[in-house]
């Protein structure tokens, strides 16, 4: 089992590792750097670098896991343009038949996340997001509220400008955070809190994950003297 030191979940489950870059949000993202580190380390799943790889020797893996919630592709983006539709339904597949788990799919491809919302299978332990880092990327939250996900999630990190008016509607959670490590790229308290705001005035869920930044440990994720971990409701069934 991955345990993760994610602050709002679990576990994490990669069927898929390495993506492309495709938006701001990308810019010097953990991920690709972490794989990096792990191909030069040596490890066989990350031979390729940050080369899009599917892992179908994994795809069983959270059936023999406790009950978790679980980030699904940290290491990548599950509708990665390269990925088949048919891969996809393989995941979705253990995902419906894993009902003791709840499953968080956070994508930047929100247009292909509607397209094959159809061809899926969304039982309530699936949870979609999207990545909102700035106010180019707020279409994506249209594509999210269009799809069959019984929980709609955004992720706000990192977080790269101010974004006001947001649309929230359908939306039941959200994710706020400052970008991390040496090249950071500076977030500011008043966006943070305009979007906390607009979660209050729409009764959504709020999540402050971390400030960021070069020591980000240093930093916390105190704000204003309070720690923010609101969650989704959701059907915990075992």
């Amino acid at each position: 089992m991955a345990q993760s030191n994610i602050e709002w979940t679990e576990q994490t489950w990669n069927p898929t590792t390495g993506c492309t870059k495709i938006s701001q949000g990308c810019k010097f993202c953990y991920a690709d750097a972490f794989a990096k580190r792990l191909q030069s380390m040596g490890v066989d799943k990350y031979k390729d670098g940050f080369k899009l790889t599917l892992h179908p020797d994994v795809l069983n893996d959270p059936r023999k896991w406790k009950p978790s919630i679980i980030f699904v592709n940290s290491m990548s983006d599950l509708f990665h343009d390269d990925i088949p539709v048919e891969y996809i339904q393989q995941v979705f597949k253990v995902m419906n038949e894993c009902p003791k788990h709840q499953f968080q799919v956070l994508t930047k491809r929100a247009e292909r996340l509607e397209e094959l919302s159809p061809l899926l299978n969304w039982t309530e332990n699936i949870w979609a997001g999207v990545s909102v880092e700035n106010q180019e990327t707020l279409f994506r939250i249209k594509h999210l509220q269009k799809t069959g996900a019984f929980i709609k999630f955004l992720s706000c990190e990192p977080l790269l400008e101010d974004l006001p008016n947001m649309d929230l509607n359908f939306i039941d959670w959200v994710i706020v955070g400052g970008e991390s490590g040496f090249k950071a790229r500076p977030i500011k308290e008043d966006w943070v809190l305009d979007i906390k705001q607009q979660c209050e005035e729409s009764k959504v869920p709020f999540f402050f994950k971390q400030w960021g930044g070069k020591k980000k440990k240093l930093a916390g994720r105190e704000l204003q003297g309070k720690t923010y971990d609101e969650m989704p409701k959701f059907y915990h069934a075992v």
